[in-house]
């Protein structure tokens, strides 16, 4: 099933600030498959998990790969909070599946890496463009708008968003 462009140009209706968490894993070694499957199992169950508690404050997400090596994921938040909150709780599946990877790292020989970033974007340091999409990264996260809500141009997207950041 394959979702349906928005013709024209649109923007993402995201308000305030954005938490942009990125985290991934590299495959150094294929022939290690007992060392790296559940490392790459364990992304998808954490995010079935989220996806199903609407109070997480996980936005949204999207799967990529950045080579046959390398495989990542893309989170929209709501608050740092609400992610700290949730990698902190520990009923939830992520604190058994950190468990899980350090004790992988610690015996893996370095078959497989992983990492996270994280980034806390203030309103008016982000804007967004899609031209015949269907939501996808921000927009799919947070809606999509009419790109003439926010402005023609990055220029004035970015200005608008500063301003209501002052008032």
């Amino acid at each position: 099933m394959f979702a349906k462009p928005n013709p024209g140009r649109t923007t993402a209706a995201a308000e305030g600030e954005v938490v942009l968490f990125l985290l991934g894993m590299r495959i150094n070694h294929f022939w290690a498959v007992h060392r790296w499957l559940p490392v790459a199992v364990s992304m998808p169950v954490l995010l079935r998990e989220l996806s199903r508690d609407k109070e997480s404050g996980l936005l949204g997400s999207q799967l990529l790969s950045g080579s046959p090596r390398t495989y990542y994921v893309v989170q929209y938040w709501e608050s740092k909070e609400k992610l700290l909150a949730y990698a902190a709780a520990p009923e939830r599946l992520h604190r058994k599946a950190w468990a899980m990877i350090n004790r992988y790292e610690q015996t893996s020989r370095q078959h497989v890496g992983i990492w996270h970033e994280t980034y806390i974007v203030q309103p008016g340091s982000y804007e967004s463009i899609y031209g015949d999409m269907p939501p996808y990264g921000l927009a799919a996260a947070t809606g999509v708008l009419p790109i003439e809500r926010r402005g023609a141009s990055a220029r004035e997207r970015l200005a608008r968003a500063a301003r209501k950041r002052e008032e």
